[in-house]
């Protein structure tokens, strides 16, 4: 017996015994400093095969026409936040994905914003406060219309105590305004220190030289009031890296440069009162002739006091940006141990696709870092900076250079054209400045690394993150050219108060097939304290190259999102064309496992335990502007080992009908259809085989309804509706597909909308209508 009790003891203790803390995942990247790490253990190396899809989640935010789901949840006190690319937030039971609450904040369609993405929101506890009281904690969502939200985590509703009945207004009081609401935007979810909550911004690009100012703000957690502000362009003619401070009378002036915003992720450091800024080109991004000089504190990564927004110190990473080398990926914050020392230490992925790390106390460099001498602009009126810095370790973990030999296509003729484009284009290497008759920029815009950055295994000491291989095209168009200048299929944009207009192209031959050889996206596990690769590997593949190619599958994919890993020795990453979500093995970068998404995941995902389970949890939401990458959606897919509850992707919900009586009743939401939102109404009832009902919907004055006919076919619903409206007379039809999501809760369509309304013509649409008693804020 005693032996029998040893034996029982021995097996518990080796059960994987996790805290709540260890349980959730409280910030963007789980901890403040943004690691994206997990201590869970129940997934491993030698089970990962085994997760299947748990459930499912629609957040009711399906847009053709501004799909950007790229949002990571939180989980904190037993529930799951996720936000969608319109700002709404959802709160979720964690074991089942049912929705507890939602909060729509009601941004337009049709002001214009060129980035519709959310990429989360972030959480306070208010330690004055008791338990349970309303608001104690909060959740806190930054939409892309610059408005700053606080929001009861219990109930969904605005905490009306925090600036304006729960909202605080960004974008206003600028020393540099915005001319339009879409040239001050915000992507990102908002950073956490102590009481303040700090929120940066998405300035519109290459528009104009005085583009709206890049503030980062601190508010009042509690109150919403403004505690401190930090702009990274100085606004004072004298100093020392701004040379260009005079109006068009020749008088001194601060105000011509704006931008060098912090548009990704805030790491913070509350015990030492730090928080870490990783600052963008200044206005515009491609001609830096009316801002010459450095730029500090643009492209780089500031650390400022938490309490004051006080600078304490910065590494600028570019000098005069004119590559828009962003520094688009989040700050990771971690211990680095070196000759039996702790250090605390922060990493900087970069679109240059170098990896710097600082003491994140100080500011100095862990691995040596040297400044090189780069190419000079031949522009009239441009001074490029002459040197760069490049850290000695870890090497580039993309190409800095392409030569002819670099060419790619599927056929000989691509394989001709790309090397004759190579050839033509001024092409030194990486730094190589914009030029009137068109630059080579080795990595593009896109990196290297962008908003998806690394994820750090602190006890194995290894970093990993993915990068893209893509050159961009960049040519100078002269003002007096740029009118009648031909876009050839790039984006032309018009860098008001400089000389030049700006055209981008990707470098792909006439078919789209990219003209650089593969691989076109890695993935690269860095030793922290060596700086040494542990390995590096092509990931993911693009589907339109494996039709037509099929050993394209070993050529890696253009990534758009970042990895976590968790303390079992895995990493999981989607990010890819092929609509993956895979677990790879830290040690040696061998896939595990890989399951199929309904569409592209350009998200970072994420993991909990509750209910027993670890979940990892992915958002699946393809791209608008890059349909290549798959359609677009809303689903936020949840995988777990497997248990009597799991089920298939694409299964019907669990307990759901989907005979015409499923599909009956009434539902609520709104319809977007191309730029328009409209909240509706739809009640449907079965008769037979088929559902007959009406919709009803309104905004702005226009308010239209009719007829809805339908018939369930394979689980879906057929339905059509002819409307009119009521002011205009003007008339039409919709038509789509609609199905039942979240076990019964949502009924999700997309849809055709023809009329004579306006200027008539064809739009796609899009619904997510929840049944009445689901209707929250």
């Amino acid at each position: 017996m005693r032996s029998l009790v040893m034996l029982v003891l021995l097996c518990a203790s080796s059960l994987p015994a996790q805290s709540a803390a260890d349980s959730s995942w409280p910030a963007y990247g789980r901890d403040p400093g943004g690691a994206r790490h997990s201590p869970l253990t129940q997934i491993t190396r030698e089970n990962v095969g085994e997760l299947r899809v748990a459930w499912v989640h629609r957040t009711g935010d399906d847009t053709p026409s501004h799909g950007r789901f790229q949002s990571t949840p939180i989980m904190v006190d037993g529930t799951l936040y996720v936000t969608s690319p319109l700002g709404r937030v959802n709160a979720l039971d964690p074991v089942t994905g049912r929705e507890r609450w939602t909060f729509d904040p009601g941004v337009r369609l049709n002001a214009g914003y060129g980035d519709f993405a959310n990429r989360g929101v972030s959480t306070w506890f208010d330690p004055m406060a008791a338990h349970n009281a309303p608001c104690a904690r909060r959740i806190f969502v930054a939409p892309i219309d610059a408005r700053l939200i606080a929001l009861d985590a219990h109930t969904g509703q605005p905490c009306t105590s925090f600036g304006r009945d729960g909202t605080v207004q960004l974008g206003r009081e600028l020393d540099l305004p915005a001319e339009y609401p879409a040239e001050y935007q915000v992507t990102s979810p908002p950073a956490v220190v102590r009481d303040l909550v700090i929120v940066g911004s998405a300035i519109a690009d290459n528009q104009r030289t005085n583009a709206a100012s890049g503030v980062v703000r601190a508010y009042d957690a509690r109150t919403g009031a403004l505690r401190w502000t930090f702009d990274p362009v100085p606004r004072i003619p004298e100093h020392a890296t701004w040379q260009s401070w005079t109006d068009s009378k020749g008088v001194p002036s601060g105000n011509r440069t704006g931008a060098a915003n912090v548009w990704s992720v805030i790491a913070t450091d509350s015990a030492n009162d730090l928080v870490f800024l990783p600052t963008s080109s200044p206005s515009p991004d491609y001609f830096g002739g009316e801002r010459l000089g450095a730029n500090a504190y643009a492209n780089s990564l500031v650390a400022v006091r938490g309490a004051t927004g006080e600078v304490v110190w910065f590494q600028q990473l570019v000098h005069h940006d004119l590559w828009d080398y962003d520094l688009a990926s989040p700050p990771a914050l971690f211990t680095m141990r070196r000759d039996g020392r702790e250090i605390p230490a922060v990493a900087q992925a970069t679109k240059m696709g170098m990896l710097f790390l600082f003491n994140r106390l100080t500011g100095e460099p862990l691995h040596t870092i040297e400044h090189r001498a780069v190419p000079a602009s031949d522009v009239p009126g441009e001074v490029a900076s002459r040197t760069q810095p490049f850290p000695v370790r870890p090497a580039p973990l993309v190409r800095h250079r392409v030569t002819g030999d670099d060419a790619f296509g599927i056929t000989d003729a691509e394989r001709a054209q790309c090397r004759d484009r190579i050839g033509a284009l001024r092409n030194e290497g990486i730094y190589t400045p914009p030029s009137l008759g068109g630059t080579l920029v080795v990595p593009g815009n896109v990196g290297g690394s962008n908003w998806g950055g690394v994820a750090i295994d602190q006890a194995r000491g290894v970093i990993v993150g993915a990068t893209n291989e893509m050159p961009f095209v960049i040519t100078l168009v002269p003002r007096d050219k740029l009118k009648d200048y031909p876009k050839e299929g790039g984006e032309l944009a018009p860098q008001r108060g400089t000389p030049y207009g700006m055209l981008r192209q990707s470098f792909v031959s006439t078919s789209g097939v990219p003209c650089v050889k593969p691989p076109f996206g890695r993935f690269t596990a860095i030793d922290a304290t060596s700086g040494e690769f542990r390995w590096q590997m092509p990931l993911g593949w693009m589907p339109d190259l494996v039709a037509v190619a099929p050993e394209a599958k070993a050529w890696g994919s253009i990534t758009l999102g970042g990895p976590m890993t968790t303390a079992s020795g895995l990493v999981f990453i989607a990010a890819t064309v092929d609509a993956h979500l895979r677990a790879l093995d830290i040690d040696s970068g061998r896939e595990l496992w890989a399951a199929p998404l309904p569409t592209g995941a350009f998200a970072t995902p994420m993991t909990y335990a509750a209910g027993g389970r670890q979940f990892v949890v992915i958002a699946a939401g393809g791209h608008d502007k890059l349909l290549s990458f798959g359609k677009t959606g809303d689903w936020l897919v949840a995988f777990a080992l497997p248990d009597a509850g799991a089920r298939a992707l694409r299964e019907p919900d669990a307990g759901v009908s989907a005979t015409t009586q499923g599909f009956a009743g009434a539902w609520s939401g709104d319809l977007r259809i191309a730029d328009l939102r409209f909240p509706a109404t739809l009640t449907l009832a079965a008769r037979g085989d088929s559902v007959r009902g009406a919709l009803n919907a309104s905004a702005d004055a226009f308010t239209f309804g009719g007829e809805v006919t339908g018939v369930v076919r394979e689980n879906r619903l057929v339905w059509r509706v002819a409307f009119r409206e009521t002011s205009t007379g003007c008339s039409g039809t919709m038509e789509g597909e609609a199905e039942i999501a979240n076990e019964g809760a949502m009924l999700s369509s997309r849809f055709s909308a023809t009329s004579n309304c306006g200027s008539g013509g064809t739009d796609a649409g899009a619904f997510g209508m929840r049944r009445p008693s689901d209707v929250a804020r």
